[in-house]
């Protein structure tokens, strides 16, 4: 029996063969791990055109599997295993934020999978202009394709937040700041409104609250009066002596008789204000009814609001529309009549 210590050992040309066939081995493992590496390093920096602008819009939660794959599919990427290992090598798989991505032009997986990681979404742009009602926000957001007018309007009448905002009212009219809003497609309808009740309560500063409160009108009261102002204005440089009008009148007891807050009264207004409507009582009715209608009509801009809060001061109590984008005041019925039928008789 042979032991370890007196087994032969192998010829000079056998131990040469073996060491051949071991070197071999190494050569070749190193070849295809170098043609492997190599082969990922030219995928990670090739730029790869896609065929045509493409979008490509990404859940949240969506695995980077499946994103690598819609990657592929839009021929963003032209790997989607290679671009799974890149994403996992560079520890940037749990980093790629959700949304809608575009591709225009050629870029290497390296510079696609930082914009994802970076979130360099599509930004839509939704603008409110001033004097919008909730109702024309609403429509505005769900035709810039976020969500649903109706979604929006839930989120805009929800009793919780209204409590937690301390508006009493039945909806967030007049509180959604008039501003341009900068979302994506993964955006909610109540982030949204949220992001719009913050930008109304950055406006409405302490200094404000206390001018408004000095001439007799609380929080709710100075938006309404200012939503009033807003819609009846016909630019802003009209707006103090507008609501300094409508201060006069609320002090003598005076009824506003703003045909804006009949419009915001009626269902299904079609455009043509009528003697009918001005007689018929609503809620918002301020040629029936005495003071403020119970909320705001429209979302006011933060001239309307510095309007409402610091009117100019003037004896006026009476204006009519010149039928040029002004107004001619007065401070007398008699003259208010004459102006009326002197612009009454030119519009026709």
């Amino acid at each position: 029996m042979l032991t370890m210590a007196n087994r032969p050992r192998p010829t000079a040309p056998k131990r040469r063969r073996m060491l051949f066939w071991a070197a071999l081995a190494l050569v070749v493992t190193a070849a295809v791990a170098g043609g492997l590496g190599l082969r990922q390093w030219l995928f990670q920096r090739w730029p790869v055109t896609p065929p045509s602008i493409q979008r490509v819009t990404i859940a949240p939660g969506t695995g980077v599997g499946q994103i690598a794959l819609q990657l592929e599919q839009a021929g963003v990427i032209g790997d989607a295993d290679r671009f799974v290992s890149l994403a996992r090598w560079r520890e940037a798989a749990q980093k790629i934020k959700a949304g809608e991505y575009e591709f225009v032009k050629a870029a290497t997986p390296v510079e696609i999978l930082d914009r994802l990681v970076a979130g360099d979404v599509v930004k839509i742009r939704i603008t409110i202009p001033e004097g919008f009602t909730l109702r024309e926000i609403a429509a505005r957001v769900e035709a810039a394709g976020i969500g649903s007018a109706e979604q929006f309007r839930k989120a805009a009448t929800d009793p919780v937040r209204l409590k937690k905002l301390g508006i009493p009212g039945p909806s967030l009219e007049g509180y959604l700041f008039p501003e341009t809003y900068i979302v994506n497609s993964t955006t909610t309808t109540a982030e949204i409104v949220r992001a719009m009740v913050f930008q109304f309560e950055r406006q409405l500063t302490p200094a404000l609250l206390a001018a408004a409160r000095a001439r007799g009108l609380d929080r709710h009261q100075l938006v309404t009066l200012a939503s009033i102002v807003q819609k009846e204005a016909g630019s802003e440089a009209e707006m103090p002596l507008i609501a300094g009008v409508f201060h006069n009148r609320l002090r003598k007891g005076m009824r506003l008789q703003a045909d804006p807050t009949v419009i915001y009264g009626i269902a299904g207004f079609d455009g043509n204000l009528t003697r009918r409507h001005l007689e018929t009582p609503t809620p918002y009715n301020t040629y029936t009814r005495a003071g403020l209608p119970p909320g705001p009509i429209a979302s006011p801009g933060l001239a309307a609001l510095k309007a409402a809060a610091e009117p100019a001061s003037t004896a006026a109590l009476y204006f009519v529309a010149r039928g040029d984008g002004r107004h001619e005041f007065n401070a007398t019925l008699e003259a208010h009549n004459r102006a009326v039928n002197t612009f009454q008789r030119r519009g026709r």
